[in-house]
């Protein structure tokens, strides 16, 4: 199967700029995306072979997430069941035979942490919800996380220490999804990969001189590792700040 997550900083534009080019293109079996920043009935998106499950944001051009399908699924949820946390449409579950899949567009912590606490409680709960999940299957989850986990994942480290998506904290509950049995898809296969990011700012021509960040990722169950075949950046693909990444699975 292949998989694609893309977080495309406001749909509307992004279609703009060759989103639906990009998506027939890549045909993919489940297609992702984050901040689409619509409300219900905003956008009409014609996307023969696939099935739609949009979750808004209750604050209008903010957030919001969607899945597009191609194999409907035995059940949807949106948001993680815990009011608080399920106003800014962040979260949509598939529910498969054999396995979940997540899509999420996680807190950004904001300019001088104004959002870092707020973060903090949000990813203790989402950790929770994706384990109970895995309770019953494998779970598999991508979108864009915020947060560059290691120093390799972004151009300036040193500089960025301590800056919203580069904080202890942030790193530190992706290290414990990974050390409590998620696989980051892209690190499994390329470890030591530099200089391969997924987002790059508006400002300072940083994509032109690739200073970014890879905050947009796959992770997976541990006991689905065997099963993975690859994991792709597309650096190549433009239409956001965002690139879009992939994944290559054997679900069968």
């Amino acid at each position: 199967m292949k998989l694609i997550s893309w977080n495309v900083n406001g749909l509307r534009a992004c279609v703009q700029k060759g989103f639906l080019d990009y998506f027939r293109e890549s045909d993919a079996d489940l297609f992702c995306i984050q901040e689409s920043k619509l409300q219900e009935g905003q956008i009409e998106l014609d996307l023969p072979g696939y099935h739609q499950y949009w979750n808004y944001a209750k604050k209008k051009g903010y957030s919001g997430t969607a899945i597009f399908a191609k194999r409907e699924p035995q059940a949807v949820t949106y948001g993680i069941g815990i009011e608080e946390h399920d106003q800014e449409g962040r979260v949509i579950t598939l529910e498969y035979e054999t396995f979940y899949m997540v899509t999420v567009y996680t807190p950004n912590s904001q300019n001088e942490l104004a959002r870092l606490a707020y973060r903090m409680e949000w990813e203790d709960a989402f950790f929770a919800y994706l384990k109970k999940l895995e309770e019953k299957k494998p779970v598999i989850f991508c979108g864009d996380l915020n947060v560059a986990h290691r120093e390799i994942d972004l151009k300036n480290p040193k500089t960025n220490r301590n800056n919203a998506g580069f904080t202890d904290e942030e790193r530190a509950k992706f290290t414990q999804l990974t050390e409590q049995g998620f696989v980051d898809t892209y690190r499994y296969f390329y470890p030591d990969q530099e200089g391969v990011y997924s987002w790059w700012s508006y400002r300072f021509r940083a994509r032109e001189k690739n200073a970014g960040w890879r905050i947009d990722y796959f992770l997976v169950s541990e006991c689905l590792k065997d099963r993975l075949q690859d994991a792709k950046i597309h650096t190549e693909i433009f239409g956001s700040d965002h690139c879009p990444v992939e994944l290559d699975i054997d679900l069968s």
